[in-house]
């Protein structure tokens, strides 16, 4: 059968995809097939004549749908790294089918008794798993009646199709709105990112320097852009992504979540999505937003006026386009911080090899090695393999850093394979991003950059180091509000000084990153964190507004932009020339991810991060008296209470066996220089 390499085991190492020999083609013909059969794994499931046991009911559908499982991980993981027309056909059609065939499995009478039915041992993760399941099957519509199943179904059904359109268009956009220069406009960039802009013009079939979008609001870019029309014309063009293409898919969206929650018996979409997370309801949500949304506007205002103030020496205004640009002359003149100077210390290499790499190895005993024998999905995806202290495999991380037109923006970790003891694999990961690739040479990254590889290499990390018996239970497959404290904590040691001086050398002298930039690094840390927190507030609270509706409120609504304003005003964060990180047309996690009334989950789960990594440093694994024993004892301890766990453990009682007690919000105020606030 030709589709046998994408519904059968690969035969290479940690069942990495035979990506070689795998066609667009196979997708739909592979998607029919495993579709058929995992809907006859569950009919025997839920017709065996056999009385229900752990065995034959709960581990039997967890065994259940692997070849469906294969093939949706390669199918949707290559779409978001390397879309075509004929992928995002693909998706449009099989979107409502897996909706479908989700509910059919949720909605099945028999086997929702056999589960209702079912003891589970006695061990902490087979009852959580148990829970799990039951409740999954009730909030999926298990106990609604047949019309309101069928309604049910239809909803998801449309639901699962509007995201994928949010996801295509916004795609779509990006690469129609990529803004075209002139090389007279490009004051500021050096002279191998004018190489670049012009090689992606070329790359896309144009002539000129085009710089592509990236998904924030504000573009890295306008922070070195001389030119302040250059940074308008940045700055405009992100903000009109989906302005039209998602308009309806939006609205059509909200009001369908809402009708859902109502249907299954809850107030608001937002009331269904935390639910199942660790903040204890939508009310505590909002307060930490609300609370904090004040003191974040009071330091942005502070912070303009700073910048405003330098402009103004230069004969200049500082509009909405023009802050990170005048922030980073500010910094650079209080803190003796310049960023271009600091990219130096940043090759991609170096950082990802001798500082990513090296920190894992450093807390937690295992090495980072090429397989240079693997070959990844598309050029520039590298191979590499994980090992433990004694040697033995523990999976494949597959690395995809560079940005090109086929892929979407942002950075993301995903899997090829989970880790499972019930299904015997071990985990295949992948961590993205969207660099702009250089002419020749590496990539010299900024201290965003650099943050965010450290973030997904944790993402990264929660999947490896998973020890788990249950599929359901593996690495990131927890709360959104929890699943960012493994990820937020690793960006911790990036500025480690033990990580930081392994790796930040310069790329011409190989000159170790001296101490007095550091320390203007550190000194800068909470400037600029008045704008980052209000751009991060405004979008998740834009995202909590619209997930509060009511069907009937959200039918009502047609202004998307004047919702945004009036958002943001009733949590006191409508800050002038402060644009919410992402504005709702093209705002991926919300509408095209699976962060729905989830986005304040970033900060929820940094409350955790900032406390916990204090722990670190009082253990003396951090900070510039940390040691390496020290950070492997702790690292240890880490991996066996968090990383490893998954879902098969209490978030609470890991976190507070690690602290020592349950978490306090104080060394984030601190942080984010709110101290305070609340």
């Amino acid at each position: 059968m030709t589709v046998d390499h994408l519904l059968k085991p690969s035969t290479l190492p940690y069942l990495l995809p035979d990506f070689a020999n795998i066609e667009v083609a196979d997708f739909l013909p592979a998607f029919e097939i495993a579709l058929a059969e995992h809907d006859a794994e569950i009919a025997a499931i839920a017709t065996n004549p056999d009385a229900p046991t752990w065995s034959n009911t709960i581990e039997a559908l967890e065994s259940a749908g692997l070849a469906l499982n294969r093939v949706a991980a390669v199918f949707f993981n290559l779409q978001g790294t390397d879309s075509s027309p004929e992928m995002d056909e693909i998706a449009a059609a099989i979107a409502p089918q897996l909706s479908a065939h989700s509910d059919a499995i949720f909605h099945n009478t028999a086997l929702f008794a056999r589960i209702e039915a079912v003891t589970a041992p006695a061990d902490e993760e087979s009852q959580r798993l148990l829970a799990h399941t039951k409740r999954a099957f009730r909030r999926r519509g298990a106990a609604l009646d047949a019309t309101g199943k069928a309604q049910l179904s239809t909803i998801n059904q449309r639901l699962s199709a509007l995201s994928e359109q949010f996801g295509r268009n916004l795609l779509k956009d990006t690469r129609d709105l990529a803004v075209n220069f002139a090389e007279t406009e490009l004051g500021g960039f050096s002279s191998a990112r004018v190489s670049a802009a012009s090689d992606y013009a070329q790359t896309i079939g144009t002539d000129g320097f085009v710089v592509p979008l990236e998904l924030p609001t504000v573009q890295s870019e306008q922070s070195v852009l001389t030119e302040s029309a250059s940074r308008a014309k940045l700055y405009e063009a992100s903000q009109q992504r989906g302005a039209t293409l998602n308009k309806d898919v939006l609205l059509e969206t909200v009001r369908l979540r809402a009708e859902r929650a109502t249907l299954l018996g809850y107030d608001t979409h937002a009331d269904y999505v935390i639910e199942e997370e660790t903040a204890d309801d939508v009310a505590a949500v909002r307060a930490l937003l609300y609370d904090l949304a004040p003191a974040a506007s009071a330091n942005a205002k502070a912070e303009y006026k700073l910048s405003a103030e330098e402009a103004e020496e230069h004969g200049e205004k500082v509009g909405a386009a023009d802050w990170s640009f005048w922030e980073a002359k500010v910094r650079a003149r209080d803190y003796a911080l310049d960023d271009t100077e600091l990219r130096n210390y940043f090759p991609l290499n170096q950082v990802l090899r001798d500082g990513v790499f090296y920190a894992a190895h450093r807390l937690y005993g295992i090495t980072v090695e090429p397989r240079t024998d693997l070959v990844g999905y598309a050029d520039g995806v590298d191979v590499w393999e994980v090992l433990d202290a004694d040697g033995s495999g523990i999976g494949l991380i597959l690395t995809d850093y560079y940005g090109r037109p086929s892929k979407r923006g942002g950075a993301w970790m995903s899997s090829f394979v989970d880790q499972s003891e019930l299904l015997g694999t071990k985990p295949v990961v992948i961590n993205v991003m969207g660099i702009t690739k250089p002419t020749s040479g590496e990539a010299l990254l900024s201290l965003d950059d650099v943050t965010t590889i450290f973030h997904e290499f944790g993402h990264g990390l929660h999947g490896l180091l998973s020890k788990v018996r249950y599929p359901s239970f593996s690495g990131t497959s927890v709360p959104r509000d929890y699943v960012e404290f493994p990820s937020q904590i690793n960006e911790n040691w990036a500025l480690d000084p033990a990580v930081v001086r392994n790796y930040a050398r310069h790329v011409d002298t190989g000159e170790v990153i001296p101490d007095g930039l550091l320390a203007a690094v550190e000194a800068a840390g909470q400037f600029g964190q008045g704008f980052a927190t209000s751009e991060y507030l405004a979008a998740s609270i834009i995202d909590l507004a619209w997930h509060s509706l009511s069907a009937e409120e959200a039918a009502a609504i047609n202004d998307i932009d004047q919702f945004e304003a009036d958002a943001l005003a009733a949590a006191g964060l409508d800050v002038e020339n402060v644009a919410p990180r992402y504005r709702s047309t093209y705002f991926n996690h919300i509408f095209a991810g699976g962060y729905s009334a989830g986005y304040y989950s970033y900060l929820w789960a940094e409350a955790l991060d900032a406390d916990g990594f204090d722990w670190f440093r009082e253990e003396g694994a951090a900070g510039v008296t940390g040691t390496d024993e020290a950070a492997r004892i702790t690292g240890q301890k880490f991996r066996d209470l968090v990383l490893s766990r998954g879902a098969a453990s209490d978030y609470s009682e890991a976190f507070e066996q690690l602290r020592g007690r349950s978490k306090d919000l104080g060394p984030l105020l601190r942080r984010r220089g709110l101290a305070g606030a609340i």
